[in-house]
């Protein structure tokens, strides 16, 4: 929790409303952030959080306008720090405590929604207002949702709710009828490629480019690819489906290049490209070509599912993966 980004890019219609309830004088108990994975609606809940809590302690007055807070403000500090008081966040948990990076958990467990009871027996330490934020609410058990539930109908004085959601459809809807509803969208190529660069300064225009490419206008997406040369994959990928590969060399060559332990991260970046591109070139299809390649997108995303659950030989996959878009050649 200690890494806390401080700009939400994009989005802006979504940011405004609530700032504007924010400083309506009625502020909804609970939100509900909907939209598609990776495009800022943790980030955003977080600096809301900040804001509102900041304000909360010291007033509105002191800071300024729309969500900033201030580098030296107390606020902020105590959040970045994860040691706020009065900001909670429930996420999935590490299996292991050793293992931070590995291994996470399923689901978000009743038993840390119920960790929550005791804060909601005390008043908020540094003002008049607490926050929880839910990341994302779709990972909570269904006992977590029921017990969760409970404290929106009768929330908390002084509690704001901030629940992520990627897919509010699979929630109870008595937990939808108790939020009010914040949608987010995917972002502009210029925004996710702004959001990139204040992330990763040290990324040459190059990788930003081909990651802009990649992000579907989520710039959380596209940073999972940062690093892993993503330009070089999807420049392998093209040339295959470009030559056909008759001979199957590129396909060795790109097999070799992402087997073993140290290949992983750029393994599974190429997993999710394939059916990714195979879905872009069947766009520009029809008839039986497009059959065709809507049937190798099919079985790329089988295989892509498939490889990392079921512990798949990872040279043969990309060979066999490759082979699908060796198909896509005239």
């Amino acid at each position: 929790m200690g890494d806390v980004v401080t700009k939400v890019f994009g989005n802006d219609a979504a940011q405004a409303a609530f700032v504007s309830a924010m400083h309506g004088g009625a502020l909804h108990h609970a939100w509900l952030l909907t939209g598609p994975p990776g495009v800022g609606k943790a980030t955003f809940a977080r600096i809301a959080a900040m804001r509102m809590l900041a304000e909360a302690r010291g007033g509105r007055s002191s800071l300024p306008p729309g969500l900033d807070v201030p580098a030296n403000d107390p606020t902020r500090s105590l959040i970045e720090a994860g040691s706020h008081p009065d900001f909670r966040v429930l996420a999935r948990l590490p299996k292991d405590p050793d293992k931070p990076d590995q291994d996470i958990a399923r689901s978000i467990s009743i038993a840390q929604v119920r960790t929550l009871q005791p804060l909601f027996a005390t008043t908020p330490s540094m003002g008049p207002r607490r926050v929880v934020m839910i990341d994302a609410i779709d990972d909570l058990e269904r006992g977590g949702s029921n017990a969760l539930l409970k404290n929106l109908e009768e929330p908390p004085a002084g509690t704001i709710f901030l629940l992520v959601s990627h897919a509010p459809g699979r929630l109870l809807p008595t937990i939808r009828s108790r939020c009010r509803l914040l949608r987010f969208g995917a972002l502009e190529p210029a925004e996710v490629a702004a959001a990139i660069r204040a992330a990763r300064p040290d990324l040459d225009d190059g990788e930003v480019e081909a990651l802009v490419l990649a992000s579907e206008g989520a710039p959380g997406k596209a940073l999972r690819y940062a690093g892993l040369d993503l330009a070089g994959i999807d420049t392998a990928i093209a040339r295959i489906a470009r030559d056909g590969d008759r001979d199957n060399a590129q396909r060795l060559k790109l097999a070799k290049a992402l087997a073993g332990k140290p290949a992983q991260p750029r393994y599974e970046a190429f997993l999710d490209r394939v059916p990714a591109f195979i879905a872009l070139a069947a766009r520009e299809r029809s008839g039986l070509r497009l059959k065709a390649a809507l049937d190798a997108h099919a079985a790329a995303r089988d295989l892509a599912g498939a490889a990392i659950g079921l512990s798949l030989d990872a040279q043969a996959t990309v060979f066999e993966m490759a082979g699908l878009v060796a198909t896509l050649h005239e």
